[in-house]
C-alpha cells in the first residue's frame, strides 16, 4: 500500500476530536494520516480522523459489553464479536434478490472483451524529450502498419518494451481493469482495427490494434443468483453498519467531527 511519509506532511491545523471521554489529538491524526493516501492532505486527514472516530466508538462499545482487549489482534476479535452481536443484517429473500438483479443488471453480465495487440514505446511522464521522440517514432510505425499490417509482429519484437513483444505484442483477451488505467479507459472506446494515433500512459506510448471485440452480454438470473444475494447482503451490511455507527455517535457523544457528513460507512480498521 502506498503511504504518505510523515515527515512530508505540512503542519496543517486539525481540529481536536473527543469521543466520549477520549480525546483524539492532532498527533493521533498525524500518525494515522499516512495510512489513508489521498489526492490532498486535507482529504487524507479527514479519512484518518474518521477511521480513528470509528475505531474509538467500537472500542468503547466493546468495553461496555465486557469485550476487553490487550492487543491489536484481540481488539480486532472484540470488534468482530461486537458486530456479530449487535449488527442486525437481514438475510435477503428471493423477491428482494430479484428486485436487486432487475435494478443492477449491468453488474451481472459478462463484460466487454477485447483481443488486443500493442507495441509499447517507453518514456517516463517527466521525460519530455523521450516522450516527444517516441511519439514521432509511433507515428512513423503506424504509417508503416497502415500500409503493411502483416508487419505488426515484426515491429513489436523490434521496438516494444513490453514482455508481450515475444508474442508479437499479443495481450490476449482483456476486460476492463486488466491493464494500466489510462490505456484501459481508451481501449473501451475504440473500434476494431489499428488505432490511428499512439495512446499515452505513464509508461510511454502504445500502438494498439484491437483484433476482436465482444460486447457486454447480460446473464440470466439463475446463473448469477449467488452473486446477487452476496452483493445485496454486502450493501445491506454497509447500510446497517452506518446506522449502527451513527447511533453509537449519538449515544457516546462525538465532538469536533460528524460521521453523518460521510455518505458511506467508514472502515472499522485498516
Amino acid at each position: 500500500m502506498d503511504m504518505i511519509a510523515v515527515e512530508n506532511l505540512p503542519p496543517t491545523p486539525v481540529p481536536v476530536i473527543r469521543v466520549g471521554d477520549t480525546r483524539l489529538t492532532e498527533a493521533d491524526i498525524a500518525r494515522e494520516t499516512p495510512f489513508h493516501p489521498s489526492s490532498t492532505l486535507a482529504e487524507a486527514q479527514l479519512n484518518a480522523a474518521r477511521a480513528l472516530v470509528v475505531r474509538e466508538l467500537l472500542a468503547q462499545r466493546a468495553a461496555m459489553l465486557g469485550l476487553t482487549a490487550d492487543s491489536e489482534a484481540e481488539n480486532d476479535q472484540a470488534v468482530a464479536t461486537l458486530l456479530e452481536r449487535e449488527l442486525n443484517v437481514p438475510e435477503p429473500d428471493e423477491a428482494a434478490c430479484r428486485r436487486y438483479f432487475d435494478t443492477h443488471r449491468e453488474r451481472f453480465s459478462e463484460p466487454t472483451r477485447l483481443r488486443v495487440r500493442h507495441i509499447l514505446l517507453p518514456a517516463a511522464p517527466e521525460d519530455a524529450r523521450a516522450r516527444d521522440a517516441h511519439y514521432r517514432l509511433g507515428e512513423k510505425l503506424l504509417r508503416e502498419l497502415g500500409e503493411h499490417p502483416e508487419r505488426f509482429t515484426e515491429l513489436a519484437q523490434r521496438h516494444s518494451a513490453c514482455p508481450s513483444k515475444d508474442e508479437g505484442g499479443d495481450l490476449g483477451w482483456l476486460t476492463s481493469g486488466q491493464t494500466v488505467a489510462e490505456l484501459d479507459q481508451a481501449l473501451q472506446r475504440l473500434p476494431v482495427g489499428l488505432h490511428e494515433r499512439p495512446l499515452a500512459s505513464r509508461y510511454g506510448w502504445h500502438l494498439v490494434s484491437i483484433d476482436e471485440r465482444q460486447e457486454r452480454k447480460p446473464l440470466p438470473y439463475a446463473q448469477v443468483a449467488s452473486r446477487v444475494r452476496y452483493s445485496l447482503r454486502e450493501e445491506s451490511t454497509r447500510h446497517a453498519l452506518r446506522q449502527y455507527l451513527l447511533a453509537l455517535e449519538a449515544e457516546l457523544g462525538v465532538e469536533g467531527f460528524s460521521l453523518a457528513e460521510d455518505p458511506s460507512a467508514p472502515p472499522a480498521s485498516r
